[in-house]
């Protein structure tokens, strides 16, 4: 039996890259290899990291079933299956293959989770923020100053020992500010899937919808302006 009909099944309610089939030219019905000529087909570059397994834009996500969704389609595409196949094979299981594994860290994880879905849904979230949070402003310029003259010190002096204390004593506080944004995230996130799941159309769901994307997009800034100073701190202190 070829082996592309022992996985037909499984991958049929994924997204095309086409309507038709890119050897016969037959019509394609969403699955990713073709009913008449059994080839491998292209996972579309405008489908979503969350279509591509099969789940609803949602950000709680059962990872043991996303784990058994990727090693099933992995599996389907991988590389070594189509050694003996056409060029134009090879090179599209060696795409699915990438944008599986690209597709299965993003969405793994709960914070590249967030900021996918913020990409989807309100545009880019890449911005790196280059100033701290209101609340943190006077907080940081007092550590980069501590930081500057544990640099200038003697590190085995007590002034060394004292500003190194200090410093071990910021990057706690920063760590656990840093997990209390993620508490907070987490706790967004929850409402948005139950704001998603209720599939309401009223202006006031479209209000609740961009507010939850507002606070996720100002978390997410925060939350990496911060582990960006806390691993300068770590780097510092060693």
């Amino acid at each position: 039996m070829d082996h592309h009909h022992t996985h037909n099944t499984g991958s049929r309610d994924l997204r095309m890259a086409r309507s038709m089939c890119w050897h016969c030219q037959s019509e394609m019905s969403g699955e990713y290899f073709c009913e008449r000529c059994v080839k491998v087909q292209p996972v579309s570059k405008e489908t979503d990291y969350f279509t591509c397994f099969g789940l609803p834009r949602r950000l709680t996500i059962d990872s043991k079933k996303l784990e058994a969704k990727f090693y099933e389609m992995s599996r389907a595409f991988h590389p070594d299956f189509y050694q003996n196949k056409s060029e134009t094979e090879q090179a599209i299981s060696l795409g699915n293959a990438a944008t599986l594994n690209t597709a299965y860290r993003t969405l793994r994880d709960p914070i590249q989770r967030a900021e996918y879905l913020l990409d989807l849904e309100a545009g880019s979230v890449k911005d790196i923020r280059t100033s701290p949070p209101s609340d943190l402003f006077e907080e940081i310029l007092e550590l980069q100053e501590t930081v500057e003259a544990y640099r200038a010190s003697d590190r085995t002096s007590e002034t060394g020992r004292q500003l190194l204390t200090q410093l071990v004593a910021e990057r706690q506080a920063l760590d656990q500010r840093k997990q209390d944004m993620e508490h907070h995230l987490q706790q967004i996130c929850t409402e948005w899937d139950a704001l998603q799941d209720r599939g309401e159309a009223t202006s006031q769901a479209r209000t609740e919808r961009d507010r939850l994307l507002k606070q996720m997009r100002e978390i997410l800034s925060n939350r990496t302006y911060v582990k960006n100073i806390v691993n300068d701190l770590a780097a510092t202190i060693g």
